[in-house]
């Protein structure tokens, strides 16, 4: 099936969706139970509070959440910065929001009783990431490891969870996450880790509408996430996400992700 056709596809499932409600597809940095647990409830209360029903969905890795992306199957989405930048372009996902006074860290995780004390220790080993195009967790390390001539094998592995999970249980020695699901993970898995280094911080993920969704809809949506921060139900729902509140964003603000040049996902949206 060619990309025009998988697309015309996607456009016509959103659609029928979109007739009952909106898709919001979150970025699969940890399973799908999980993320439905957290997001399905923040959700809700953006449904009710704009009178949009929202309905929460997300893919099985973050390449099939990719793929989705570039077909538009979602109204609505989360993404990771990176994806942000390559999905404006095409299908043409418009900022609505992110998440207030918050920029985006890697990190690179070791087991707490490693010996690793430095990345240069990681010379020829191989290393665990949740996909090639996972912004912070992958693309910023691996940048880092080869701009210090460091010898790896990147071992791709689903999600942040699953990195967690592999260097706690010692099958890789090191692995790439970020700052906010290394502290959302099981209390099991995140006692027996430590961080290792950590990059320079960039603009945080995209909260973003396909064009097609109508822009009453999505200023109702704005508002009522505008609401969370001062309702004291929508700071305790945001405070499951590990948000300390949403702001309105517009497209500008993923310069700094422009900026850095990548052309990891160039051919989805060249073909």
């Amino acid at each position: 099936m060619t990309i025009r056709i998988l697309m015309m596809v996607s456009l016509l499932f959103s659609a029928v969706v979109s007739a009952q409600g909106l898709t919001f597809g979150v970025v699969p940095q940890q399973s799908a139970k999980k993320l439905a647990a957290k997001w399905s409830p923040v959700l809700k209360y953006i449904s009710d509070a704009s009178g949009v029903d929202i309905q929460f969905t997300t893919a099985k890795n973050i390449p099939e959440f990719e793929k989705r992306l570039l077909a538009g199957e979602y109204d609505l989405a989360y993404m990771n910065p990176y994806h942000y930048i390559v999905f404006h372009e095409k299908p043409g996902y418009e900022a609505v929001a992110k998440q207030k006074n918050k920029q985006i860290k890697g990190i690179v995780v070791v087991r707490k009783d490693s010996t690793i004390n430095s990345l240069s220790e990681l010379q020829d080993a191989q290393l665990a990431f949740p996909s090639p195009a996972a912004f912070a967790a992958s693309i910023l390390p691996r940048a880092q490891l080869a701009k210090d001539n460091i010898a790896f094998t990147p071992r791709y592995v689903s999600s942040h969870d699953s990195v967690y999970l592999n260097v706690s249980k010692g099958f890789f020695p090191a692995g790439g996450g970020v700052l906010r699901t290394f502290n959302n993970t099981s209390p099991e898995v995140r006692k027996q880790l430590k961080v290792l280094w950590t990059t320079q911080p960039y603009t945080s993920h995209a909260i973003a509408a396909h064009p097609r969704v109508a822009k009453e809809k999505v200023q109702k949506i704005l508002q009522a996430m505008l609401q969370m921060n001062d309702d004291p139900q929508g700071i305790a729902l945001l405070k499951t996400l590990n948000f300390k509140g949403l702001e309105e964003a517009t497209n500008d603000r993923w310069d700094d992700i422009r900026g850095l040049n990548i052309h990891l996902l160039e051919h989805m949206i060249e073909e």
